[in-house]
């Protein structure tokens, strides 16, 4: 599967913000925040309205790991959708099932969630699902596989969580390497340092 393989830490800088988790890149924002590059410091060009919209969008798109044709695909089920566009596409890249593995704690980052789901490590329901992109639905069960809980990278990893999901749309148990994805998450209670809006109107004006 495609991936982006270029420097994060030149992203989150690109952004101002830790966009992936790691304290690492914490660490590298608090000494140099400000874009990469000979000219990142001292740029004082005004940004254009599109430059605007578009950082928006690359931000979320960066955040979840997903690359244009993925993420526009979302874009374009979203806006068919009834409802608010710019909630629907939150709603979509919180339900795939890489991003809920990191979110009940069974990796540090979403590409990390990724690797775990393309390698077979997880079951849906019962199924083996190594497909990042599967969408869940409510009450579904995500677990480990028998033959992966042995694994210690993913015991490393369950060990530093939380013994409790701080997101109300899931339940975790750690002991059985198991969560529950209880409800699609209304977009509020999603945690989002995006301007959807933004991101509509880029969409819109193409």
């Amino acid at each position: 599967m495609a991936r982006y393989t270029g420097p994060r830490a030149k992203l989150c800088r690109k952004f101002g913000e830790n966009i992936y988790g790691p304290a690492k890149y914490d660490r590298i924002l608090n000494k140099r925040k400000f874009p990469a590059g000979q000219h990142g410091k001292n740029m004082r060009r005004k940004a254009s309205d599109y430059s605007i919209h578009l950082k928006e969008k690359q931000k979320l798109r960066n955040i979840y790991c997903l690359l244009e044709r993925q993420f526009s695909n979302y874009f374009v089920k979203a806006a068919k959708m009834s409802g608010i566009t710019g909630d629907n596409l939150l709603q979509f890249l919180e339900r795939r099932l890489d991003n809920t593995v990191y979110r009940l704690g069974f990796a540090t980052t979403r590409m990390q969630a990724r690797q775990f789901v393309n390698h077979g490590h997880f079951m849906v329901n019962g199924k083996k699902v190594d497909i990042p992109s599967y969408l869940l639905k409510e009450g579904d069960i995500i677990e480990v596989r028998p033959q992966s809980r042995s694994m210690k990278i993913l015991s490393e990893v369950l060990a530093g969580t939380e013994s409790s999901s701080p997101y109300p749309w899931l339940t975790v148990d750690k002991e059985n390497m198991r969560g529950q994805f209880n409800v699609i998450p209304a977009a509020a209670e999603i945690p989002n340092t995006v301007d959807l809006r933004l991101i509509v109107e880029f969409y819109s004006k193409k």
